[in-house]
């Protein structure tokens, strides 16, 4: 089954996965909510999902089927980058990893590999993946963390810790090189994400 935001890539995925001959592809959905009810209902052996959907993100797909008990083993296929995706996607227990910069074979023969029940990822450093991100900012990038996840706007980022707009950016610039994300959703995403981890 598949799960992606864009039409294109759902009838793209679709069709090159018929055409191996290996795999009958059950269905393809606009939006993580109808994926999740979808293999809840009918389970897939495999779910190929990207990671940025209109309703929720790709860890939240992982999390319900991990919560729900849902034996549907699950691909990520996905454009985002930096590793924090890939960080996120092999905690919450995803079976495969894919960028969709690779050949369309790499993602059939990843198919393959994680229905005969063998994980599928990309040659990464483990030791990366497993360093903790936040140990890596500083005193000033984690102040601005908090403030983020506060919901605080850049100007009043810097009117309370008392620095010009333009040190905030060049901050959060470097906060969100640290953590592998693009902007201040999914730096709050992770933070919120890492901080109920640890509870």
């Amino acid at each position: 089954m598949i799960a992606d935001k864009s039409p294109v890539v759902r009838s793209g995925l679709r069709d090159f996965i018929e055409r191996d001959g290996r795999f009958e592809v059950t269905g393809a959905h606009a939006t993580a909510g109808d994926f999740i009810a979808a293999v809840e209902q009918r389970p897939a052996d495999i779910g190929i999902i990207g990671w940025s959907f209109p309703d929720m993100t790709g860890a939240d797909i992982l999390a319900a089927i991990k919560r729900r008990h849902i034996a549907t083993r699950i691909v990520v296929y996905t454009g985002e980058p930096g590793k924090e995706v890939l960080r996120q996607a092999i905690r919450l227990g995803a079976w495969g990893f894919i960028s969709k910069s690779d050949e369309p074979a790499v993602l059939v023969e990843s198919i393959a590999a994680v229905a005969r029940g063998r994980m599928s990822l990309p040659y990464v450093d483990l030791q990366a993946l497993t360093t903790d991100p936040f140990a890596e900012l500083t005193s000033r990038e984690r102040e601005l963390l908090t403030a983020l996840a506060n919901g605080w706007t850049n100007l009043q980022i810097a009117s309370r810790i008392g620095i010009s707009r333009n040190t905030v950016k060049y901050h959060l610039k470097n906060l969100y090189d640290k953590l592998g994300v693009s902007n201040r959703a999914m730096a709050v995403a992770l933070y919120m994400q890492t901080t109920m981890d640890q509870r």
